[in-house]
Order: C-alpha cells, then sequence, then structure tokens
C-alpha cells in the first residue's frame, strides 16, 4: 500500500481528468485525444502514448494536446508501479516526502516537456483572454498535472503544494466566469474533499495556504461533473470510486464501476476493483464472481500487467475465499501470492490471510509467524491499516509485534 497522502489523492487523480476541450483544439487533435483516453483506460497503453503524440502533431499550439500527451505519459508510470486500485489512495498523510524509483529518463524527460509547452501555451491564452473560462482551465489543468507527477512520481508531496494550489485557484476562477463549466469541479471537489479529511491542524494548515474544504459540497462537484457528460465525465467516476470507497459508499462505487465496466469492457482491472469493493462490503461471494471472472481475463490478456498485479488478483480472491470458508482454494490462491512478485502490502495481506487460515486449523505457531511478517510487511510500505489488523490478530495469541512503527 502506498503511503499516498491526501493531496497526493487528490494529485493523482485529479491530473488525469485534466483533459478538457480547449478554444484552440483543431478537431482533428480533440478526437485523437479523445481516443487516447479510451485507449489508455482501456488499457492499451502502448498505443494510447502514440496517439497522444499524433494528437500533438496535429495542433501544436493545442495546450490540450500536450497535456494529454503527459496526462498518458503519467498513467503509464503509475501502471508500471502498481499503483492500480482503490487500496493506493485510501490512506492517511504519513509522509511529506516519499522515497520512489526514478521514473525512466526519457519518459520523464517527455512528460516534462510536454507540460511545459502545456502551460506556456495557456498562459499565452491568459494573456490574450483574462476573463475567458476557458483559458484558466488550461493553466490549472496543467499546473495540476505538475503537481499530480511532483507527488506521485518523485515523491515530492511538499514540493507539489504550490502548484496545487495554483490549480485550486485557478479553478475556482473558472466556475466564478463561468457557472456552467461544471468539469472545473473536478478539480475543486477533489481537493475540498482532501482537506475535509484532514486532522484539524492539518486543514486549518491547508485553509491558510488557500484550499477550501466542505466534505458534502465536494462530493456534490464531483457528482455533478460523472454524471453530466463531458471531456471529464470518466476521469470524475474513477475520482469517485476513491472518495465513495472512503466513505464506505459501496453501493455507490458498485453503480461507477458499472458504467465504467461497460464503457471499457477490455480493463480488467475494472473487475478487480468491482470484486474489492464487493469484499469490503462484506459479500465474499460476490466478490469471488467478479475475481473469476477477471483472473479469467487476466490470464487470456498477453497485454502488459502492471507490477504485482498477478498477486493482488490471487489475494483478493484468497481473502474471498477464506470467508467462504473454501480452504483449499483460500490456500491457492493466497500462496500463489506470496510467490508472484508483489508490492510488499499485497504479500503483507496475504500473510494476514494465511494466519487466519492456519489459526482456524489450530496452529498457533504458524498463525503467529504468518501475523508477524505481515505487520513488517505492512509498515515497510506504508500500509497502516493491514499492520493494525494483523498487530490485532497477534494481541489475540498474547504476542506483542517487535516490529518498529
Amino acid at each position: 500500500m502506498t503511503s499516498a497522502p491526501a493531496l497526493l489523492l487528490g494529485a493523482a487523480l485529479v491530473g488525469a481528468a485534466l483533459s478538457g476541450a480547449t478554444v484552440s483544439a483543431s478537431d482533428r487533435s480533440e478526437a485523437l485525444r479523445r481516443q487516447a483516453f479510451h485507449e489508455v483506460y482501456s488499457l492499451n497503453h502502448d498505443a494510447a502514448v502514440a496517439t497522444a503524440r499524433l494528437a500533438v502533431e496535429a495542433d501544436p499550439d493545442d495546450p490540450g494536446a500536450h497535456r494529454a500527451l503527459a496526462a498518458i505519459l503519467w498513467l503509464n508510470l503509475l501502471f508500471q508501479r502498481g499503483n492500480i486500485t482503490a487500496d493506493d489512495y485510501i490512506g492517511s498523510m504519513t509522509s511529506p516526502n516519499l522515497k520512489l524509483q526514478a521514473p525512466p529518463a526519457a519518459f520523464a524527460a517527455e512528460f516534462h516537456a510536454s507540460i511545459d509547452r502545456a502551460l506556456a501555451l495557456a498562459e499565452g491564452e491568459v494573456r490574450l483572454r483574462p476573463r475567458d473560462a476557458s483559458a484558466h482551465y488550461d493553466v490549472g489543468a496543467a499546473v495540476g498535472r505538475m503537481a499530480a507527477y511532483t507527488a506521485s512520481i518523485d515523491g515530492k508531496v511538499i514540493g507539489s503544494l504550490g502548484a496545487a494550489r495554483r490549480a485550486f485557484d485557478e479553478h475556482e476562477r473558472v466556475l466564478a466566469l463561468d457557472p456552467s463549466r461544471v468539469e472545473a469541479g473536478l478539480v475543486l471537489g477533489t481537493y475540498r474533499y482532501l482537506v475535509a479529511n484532514l486532522s484539524l491542524v492539518k486543514r486549518w494548515m491547508a485553509y491558510a495556504a488557500g484550499f477550501g474544504g466542505d466534505k458534502e459540497r465536494a462530493i456534490r462537484l464531483l457528482e455533478a461533473c460523472a454524471t453530466r457528460p463531458s471531456d471529464v465525465q470518466t476521469e470524475a467516476r474513477f475520482v469517485l470510486i476513491v472518495v465513495h470507497t472512503r466513505e464506505r459508499r459501496y453501493e455507490e462505487v458498485l453503480k461507477v464501476l458499472q458504467a465504467l465496466r461497460a464503457a471499457y469492457p477490455t480493463n480488467r482491472l475494472l473487475w478487480l476493483e468491482s470484486g474489492a469493493t464487493e469484499l469490503r462490503a462484506g459479500r465474499p461471494a460476490a466478490a469471488a464472481a467478479y475475481l473469476d471472472t477477471g483472473l479469467a481475463m487476466f490470464g487470456s490478456d498477453d497485454r502488459r500487467k502492471a507490477l504485482g498485479e498477478a498477486a493482488l488478483w490471487h489475494y483478493k480472491r484468497g481473502a474471498a475465499r477464506v470467508l467462504l470458508d473454501d480452504r483449499a482454494g483460500a490456500s491457492a490462491d493466497l500462496t500463489a501470492a506470496l510467490d508472484a512478485p508483489g508490492r510488499d502490502w499485497v504479500h503483507g495481506r496475504a500473510h494476514t490471510e494465511l494466519g487466519k487460515l492456519a489459526a482456524s486449523s489450530g496452529d498457533r505457531a504458524a498463525a503467529r509467524q504468518h501475523w508477524t511478517k505481515a505487520v513488517e510487511l505492512g509498515r515497510r510500505d506504508n500500509d497502516g491499516a493491514g499492520a493494525d489488523e494483523a498487530e490485532r490478530l497477534l494481541s489475540r495469541l498474547g504476542v506483542q509485534p517487535v516490529t518498529a512503527r
């Protein structure tokens, strides 16, 4: 589990949403840009990058085309790192800066060149039309992308706050100039929701830095984006998956996922998220059904896989099978999760589930070993919730974990 803090969640998810149409976009550039986003959310990552580059070629003066290319490159990097489910974005702030592996140099260079050009073009629009809502939208979109990359790829959360605040201010101005531009509410709603969920001290710090809060208003802004057809409707739906998951509104999450599965039927990760949501809702049979279908898709899909994806699939289905008392199936899945390369938090949670199987069969020594390992892996990967669960289970055995927090 990533230690992505609250503002990183906003940067990471809002960044993907900033692909709206601009006043200078040629018809071909706009069509190619939309095609590129459809491809990336269908998990056709290489095709998406190629199409986004064509959009830039079609209209080199369209800031939206350059911004789209930057967004596609950023989404590729998140996929490569295995940041692919809501699990990565439902934690709390644990670190102002993260130690992350440097991205491929070519990707990083192309990202920065693309987003710098997008911002330069957008700022030129604002100088020409200082009261034009679309021009301000473009500026906020570009700096929002910068904040997303700085926080999620470079791991410099504090370093992203200046750009994040500017994105917030620019989109506040968009709505002030043109209240019909509901797509600006995606940035505003995401950041307002995140600020509302900070601790009191951090919330006041956010207010002092220029961010607003108000959870219910935030959700209304996001839902307006998600229900009204626009260039950012799909991205708003992805944000709402995380928001509703944090609020434990699982039926709302499933409604959003149903729409996304219909729109992107080749995106196997939507079945993974659907199964995970049913699991959180306490319906392991429904979870297993989604995960069975998704694992079949995973097995027959010869496209690139995310980092640790196999381990994640088997951990989720193994957890569902534990609840269904399918001991053989659960053991097979959880062992497969540990055998596959994966994130530490995924392996940690697989150990937790294997510990439950061991405890239920009376093997306290094996349970203790699994749960101790789960605490270690969870703390290492900033999965506080997973580590806490393993510690609670250990305490029932009268064992105090020795790993540092």
